[in-house]
């Protein structure tokens, strides 16, 4: 599909509430306008059509969804669930629209009523639904920010008892990142189903390692509840270097991968990634509609520090600040939508923030000290890294040999982007030596993709 052209298409009609039909009119002529009016209808353009104008689906069913694709592969079995607040399975009802047919030139050629299953805003939650099918949940194994997604980055999550169900709860995140076969006894099959972002650096592609490491080790099945990636529509970044393997980055991979969780999930099998080589026997529950070019809002936090679509969108560029004496802010409401420090040159820096302790930042960086940064407010969701954020802040930091820190390289997986940006290179002169990293990690990635 060329961008920005129109190809013979449904678009989809719901009744007429008090709107004006100026889209109508713009696109049918008036007089067709008047005659879908006179219907009662209200037109609505899918921006698929155009294919660098992607928007939510609201038709788009997650793995979890397809109950009828996995519920047998569970009949008897006892299960183990890996999950977290986004785990859950949003409810569909069926409403009544009509359809209008539109041919190659843009005109309306036939209008028929149809009945369509629509995702609306309820939901519950995994495990409840499982409970509520008859399904044998023995356990439920929570990643980073723990089961409810409340606890810190980087905060140890112990395990507990979940007060609705009595379930235990098994952390992921702390001491023991790797179900042990103690935890898996008496667990004939796992679930995976949690809601990734699409960066190497965030935690839960890691905690999906070593769930398929144990499985694997332990003869078990895991089913992948697959999820769209809100950020799949690109990938980016530098390739991570073995030597600086971490929990923050696990595998030779961009920053930005552009995989959804179950095509990440193959692509660690096919690549044996795992220890000693082992493959999990997996079983991929896909998205019928999916499409990585939409736009996919994410209706629930998938940690607390990512509250909204713009955070998202920025968080694989602005978490580099994580490794400097930048905040990215944490400790404020705009967390990873603006940064700032007290060594920026206020003069360059003139938006102001003070970081106070909040939920998921219970000690931000520079806490209660007043900042001097940028508020960073894109218009659209970004296509690649920004590293001009970074750049810009170590050219006008007051001590550029206090500005990295340890934790960069991990980010980074290399040394190398450091050593850039303090020898003055460009954002272009980086992003040339990405470039035969990505054009490699893209043939092996085509292997995997579901979509």
């Amino acid at each position: 599909m060329n961008k920005g052209r129109f190809t013979p298409a449904w678009v989809l009609l719901q009744p007429f509430k008090n709107t004006i039909l100026f889209v109508a009119l713009i696109f049918f002529g008036s007089s067709n306008a008047q005659e879908l009016q006179d219907q009662n209808v209200q037109v609505f353009f899918d921006t698929t059509f155009f294919d660098g104008e992607p928007s939510s689906n609201p038709h788009q069913r997650m793995g979890a969804h397809q109950l009828e694709e996995y519920l047998h592969l569970l009949e008897g079995k006892r299960v183990g669930v890996v999950a977290n607040q986004t785990s859950v399975i949003f409810h569909t009802e069926k409403q009544q629209q009509n359809k209008i047919k539109i041919d190659a030139q843009g005109n309306p050629v036939e209008i028929i009523n149809a009945v369509e299953e629509v995702v609306i805003p309820k939901h519950t939650h995994l495990v409840d639904s499982l409970l509520s099918c008859g399904v044998k949940v023995k356990k439920v194994f929570a990643p980073e920010h723990g089961f409810r997604g409340k606890a810190d980055a980087g905060e140890v999550v112990k395990d507990g008892i979940d007060k609705k169900t009595g379930l235990p709860i098994i952390s992921l995140y702390g001491k023991n990142k790797k179900p042990s076969p103690a935890m898996l006894q008496n667990i004939d099959v796992v679930i995976f189903d949690i809601q990734d972002v699409g960066a190497r650096f965030y935690t839960y592609i890691s905690s999906l390692h070593y769930v398929m490491e144990a499985c694997a080790e332990n003869n078990i099945p895991l089913i992948v509840l697959d999820r769209p990636n809100p950020n799949g529509h690109y990938i980016d970044g530098p390739i991570l270097e073995k030597e600086y393997k971490s929990f923050v980055g696990m595998h030779p991979i961009p920053v930005v991968h552009g995989m959804t969780i179950a095509e990440y999930a193959q692509l660690i099998n096919g690549e044996k990634w795992l220890k000693n080589g082992v493959q999990a026997k997996l079983h991929l529950i896909k998205m019928p509609t999916y499409d990585r070019k939409s736009r996919y809002s994410l209706p629930i936090k998938p940690s607390p520090n990512l509250p909204n679509d713009q955070a998202i969108s920025l968080y694989p560029s602005v978490c580099f600040f994580e490794g400097t004496n930048i905040n990215a802010g944490r400790g404020t409401a705009q967390q990873f939508q603006v940064f700032g420090s007290p060594f920026l040159n206020p003069k360059k820096f003139t938006y102001t923030y003070t970081p106070q302790p909040n939920e998921g930042a219970a000690h931000p960086k520079h806490k209660a000290t007043l900042c001097y940064g940028k508020q960073l407010m894109p218009k659209e969701r970004l296509s690649l890294l920004n590293l001009e954020y970074l750049i810009d802040a170590y050219n006008h930091t007051a001590d550029k040999k206090e500005f990295f820190n340890d934790f960069f390289t991990k980010l980074a997986g290399t040394k190398t982007l450091q050593q850039q940006i303090e020898q003055g290179y460009t954002t272009r002169e980086i992003r040339k030596t990405w470039f035969q990293g990505l054009q490699e990690f893209e043939k092996t990635r085509e292997k995997y993709l579901l979509y």
